[in-house]
């Protein structure tokens, strides 16, 4: 039992230890991140006329919050292994976004990302069968 406590207050998550550091899961939990381009697997490259408009928030509880345009969600993350990322169910408004938008994009495509990479500063989200990926930068704060 004093194994775990010691545990428990050295990660900083007991309560009262504001001053210990932030655990970050995998490194990005506890980050905001905005799109800076998406690369297809056929080399095609997507970039937003607002990378404000398109953002990543990750908690260290597993929830997630999202911009995509004009559109808010909120749903879960989970690490299933090394760099190995999983999204659950977005729950998403819906409004219709002037154009051009790559909402429609991301909002299909959210499902499909199976990995991640924090390479120079940025983020990386990997779709499955190398079809693709997100760049993201950090928001500033």
């Amino acid at each position: 039992m004093k194994r775990l406590l010691v545990l428990v207050m050295t990660l900083g998550i007991s309560a009262g230890c504001s001053s210990a550091p932030k655990l970050q899961l995998g490194g990005i939990g506890d980050t905001s991140w905005q799109l800076v381009q998406f690369q297809g697997g056929d080399g095609a490259v997507l970039t937003p006329d607002d990378k404000t408009k398109y953002t990543v928030a990750f908690t260290n509880n597993g929830n997630v919050s999202v911009r995509f345009d004009c559109n808010r969600g909120r749903g879960t993350w989970i690490l299933n292994g090394p760099n190995e990322l999983r999204f659950g169910p977005l729950a998403i408004t819906r409004a219709m976004c002037p154009q051009p938008t790559l909402h429609d994009h991301l909002a299909k495509q959210w499902p499909m990302i199976r990995s991640y990479t924090v390479k120079s500063g940025h983020l990386y989200l990997a779709l499955m069968a190398n079809s693709g990926s997100y760049e993201f930068e950090p928001v500033p704060k």
